[in-house]
């Protein structure tokens, strides 16, 4: 196998991982979403909604670490190496503007 199929099928092992586990959080977050509603529904104590709101954040922010890990460590790598820096950067700064952080 050459060096850039090789490249390729250790990527796409690592996005594979990388979608299970988000699949996983996400499916999480989903039921965690669902009892939040019936929180809700049930008139439950504000803080205690609250508390479940701010549970289901702390997720949304780990799964949006995993995939930006993921995808520091295979898209970003490869764009660079095409010699795409510029448009990677763009794209990494697009992120961070949109994450508010800047």
């Amino acid at each position: 196998m050459n060096s850039a199929a090789q490249t390729n099928l250790e990527v796409s092992k690592v996005q594979d991982s990388t979608r299970q586990d988000v699949l996983k959080r996400l499916n999480y977050i989903a039921g965690h979403l669902e009892g939040i509603r019936r929180m809700v529904e049930e008139d439950k104590y504000c803080p205690d909604v609250l508390k479940q709101t701010f549970a289901v954040r702390r997720a949304i922010e780990k799964m949006e670490a995993m995939i930006l890990e993921g995808h520091l460590h295979t898209c970003v790598a490869h764009g660079i190496r095409d010699g795409r820096e510029d448009e990677v950067i763009n794209e990494l700064m697009e992120l961070y503007n949109l994450a508010g952080r800047a």
